[in-house]
């Protein structure tokens, strides 16, 4: 009996991953689920995919080259890149995103907000390799690593910082 209770288990695990496979391929080559950016993921998805980044990036980065603190003039210098490379997508503090961005889906999270959740180890691997599939590109390719540390350091100290602050840093990192 206990040869042909495991025998039954295993064929029924097998078969269970085979119909969730089956299932899968059904949904993906039938073109069944709405990708448009006009139409939200639905909740198990939009779950799915956000424990998943969560999850990816922070197995992945790790803290070495980021300083303890991040001095004020190279938080300024990240805010000058941030204005010209994330502000339209992500909004300053006191300013919201360019509309278009809104119909991006994932919808890019206000960092003002955001921020605060990730690690900077986390932040600056992001802002280095992207993420797939998002509309958040790698800055690692086409920035210098200094560049790179600068927007971790203005991006960590996104939280809490008021319109006032980011015009001051923004200012103070113009040439």
């Amino acid at each position: 009996m206990t040869k042909t209770f495991g025998a039954g288990l295993a064929l029924g695990i097998i078969g269970t991953i085979l119909l969730a496979v089956a299932g899968w391929l059904t949904v993906a080559y039938s073109g069944a689920y709405n990708v448009a950016a006009s139409d939200r993921h639905a909740d198990a998805v939009r779950w799915t995919l956000d424990t998943t980044m969560h999850r990816s990036v922070a197995s992945r980065a790790d803290g070495a080259g980021l300083p303890e603190s991040f001095p004020e003039d190279l938080v300024a210098e990240g805010a000058q890149h941030y204005a010209h490379s994330c502000a339209h997508c992500h909004g300053t503090p006191g300013g919201d995103p360019a509309d278009w961005s809104r119909g991006m889906r994932p919808e890019p999270p206000q960092l003002t907000e955001a921020a605060g959740g990730w690690s900077p180890a986390e932040i600056r691997w992001i802002i280095t390799n992207g993420i797939g599939m998002s509309g958040m590109p790698a800055f690692g390719p086409t920035h210098a690593p200094g560049e790179i540390v600068a927007l971790t350091a203005f991006v960590t100290s996104l939280p809490g910082l008021t319109a006032e602050d980011y015009a001051r840093l923004s200012d103070a990192a113009d040439p």
